[in-house]
């Protein structure tokens, strides 16, 4: 059954009293989603995306469809730091980048130029080198200036735009360290980053893996009708219903597997994904387990990134 309310197809969608959303099907690996919030003449960005170009495309299609307000753009939010929700930064010119402060620091030790150095090494790269491709051959990596947010908050943020009230709320470290909810209470909005996949595995970078389900609890608590995740179909409260299960379901048979010793691939294929056949990128659960058995184990450093592509690179092999 589709968790999607609205035909998901690519551009942008009018969600009515100057809330818009920008989607990019099928919402896999680098196909994310961004959002525009206006009033009157004022505007906030929600995200920009994984290259300039796709960026470009996006706000071309906001000022046409709000030609005074996205005159000048005045806030740009960025919901978290992977790159495919900041890569296009640069170009909301002149507005004020806000973010979480742990957002901006997981920004500030990143690199644009390294994805397209590891684009370029990829043919090089054997199975891993293969899925890097797999995933990210579709973006232009080149001439991004890495922007980073110039304000940023810890816990919550209120902020007005125009006559508008928009809420910041902080929930992560969870699929990253800085992970942040747009909520619109006049109408019933939120924009969610990439708290949610829908009809896609979701990918805990960070965990732990609570704190994201108190994030879906904390969305099911509000007053909230229209709900944009970062990847896949606009939804409503059923679409956090389903991450929230899918989140418990497999923390729950992550735990099953580390007490009885087996190894983070051995676990992640021997998890049953039934119940998520239909799901995008079933590959992730591998990278869901890495981080769960760190948890688990009470910390410890966090798996290599290329390690982890390379555990995902065997199973997406596997399973094809």
């Amino acid at each position: 059954m589709s968790l999607g309310t609205r035909p998901y197809e690519k551009g942008l969608e009018d969600l009515g009293n100057g809330g818009y959303a920008w989607l990019q099907p099928d919402g896999g690996w680098g196909w994310s989603n961004a959002g525009l919030i206006v009033d009157g003449d004022a505007s906030l960005v929600v995200d920009t995306l994984f290259d300039k170009p796709l960026t470009q495309d996006m706000l071309d299609a906001m000022s046409g469809a709000e030609p005074t307000a996205t005159r000048t753009y005045n806030l740009l939010v960025n919901t978290h730091s992977n790159a495919d929700h900041c890569n296009g930064n640069e170009l909301v010119a002149g507005a004020q980048i806000i973010s979480s402060r742990a957002c901006l620091e997981e920004l500030s030790r990143e690199n644009p130029a390294m994805m397209l150095t590891l684009m370029e090494q990829a043919p090089e790269m054997g199975e891993v080198g293969e899925f890097f491709q797999y995933c990210f051959d579709a973006f232009d990596f080149r001439d991004i200036h890495h922007t980073l947010p110039t304000r940023t908050f810890e816990g919550a943020l209120d902020i007005t735009l125009g006559d508008k009230a928009v809420h910041l709320e902080q929930v992560g470290p969870a699929h990253t360290e800085g992970d942040v909810l747009v909520y619109v209470p006049d109408d019933r909005l939120i924009f969610t980053g990439d708290i949610l996949f829908i009809e896609g595995h979701p990918i805990l970078w960070a965990g732990p893996i609570q704190n994201w389900i108190d994030a879906c609890d904390y969305m099911l608590g509000l007053d909230v009708e229209t709900i944009v995740p970062g990847h896949g179909p606009i939804t409503d409260k059923r679409g956090v219903e389903a991450m929230r299960g899918y989140l418990a379901y497999v923390r729950d048979e992550a735990r099953k597997r580390f007490e009885a010793g087996m190894s983070i691939y051995e676990a992640a294929m021997d998890i049953s994904m039934t119940d998520y056949d239909s799901w995008g990128d079933g590959e992730r659960i591998v990278v869901n387990v890495a981080t769960l058995f760190r948890e688990f184990a009470g910390g410890g450093e966090r798996a290599d990134v290329t390690e982890l592509f390379g555990l995902m690179a065997r199973i997406h092999k596997a399973r094809r």
